[in-house]
């Protein structure tokens, strides 16, 4: 029997560094700071690309996209995440749902909320009832909760479709 659903985790953590853009899902938020990564450091996308190959037995983005590889130096993350929709279209999974957790000191992430939700939909090609934001702090626990570095987790619900 085939399975008819599958769920994926993804993780990211990246140091924040003064002078990077600080961007969520595609969405610069405004910060004096940003992740320090390889690419655009976009943690969120890389936790949802994580997330989404996962569940479809596809890799991971370390596999991917090489974080030593040049080819990815501030690559666009939001770009990423659509080669792995793409990806994910020659298979017979499609996404159910996405819903993640943002875990930084600050800027709040309510603000952003709608508009990360929709970047990643619109990147996903999915309605954006299907994708969830939160934002938590780490209520001044660790890197996270001492304003060096920001955290996101994120789960994907794939359903088999018949072709």
């Amino acid at each position: 029997m085939e399975d008819k659903y599958r769920i994926g985790l993804g993780r990211d953590t990246h140091r924040l560094k003064a002078g990077r853009r600080f961007l969520l899902g595609g969405v610069q938020i405004e910060a004096d700071f940003g992740e320090d990564g390889h690419s655009d450091g976009d943690l969120l996308c890389h936790a949802v690309i994580d997330a989404m190959l996962g569940a479809a037995g596809l890799g991971d983005i370390g596999e991917l996209f090489p974080p030593g590889d040049p080819a990815w130096k501030d690559a666009c993350s939001i770009n990423l995440l659509k080669q792995c929709a793409q990806k994910l279209e020659l298979t017979p999974w499609r996404v159910t749902n996405i819903d993640c957790v943002v875990s930084c000191e600050r800027p709040a992430i309510l603000p952003y909320r709608a508009a990360i939700r929709q970047s990643l939909a619109q990147s996903l090609g999915i309605d954006e009832s299907r994708v969830f934001v939160k934002g938590k702090t780490g209520e001044g626990l660790g890197d996270v909760g001492q304003g060096r570095a920001v955290e996101a987790f994120a789960v994907c619900l794939l359903e088999r479709i018949e072709q």
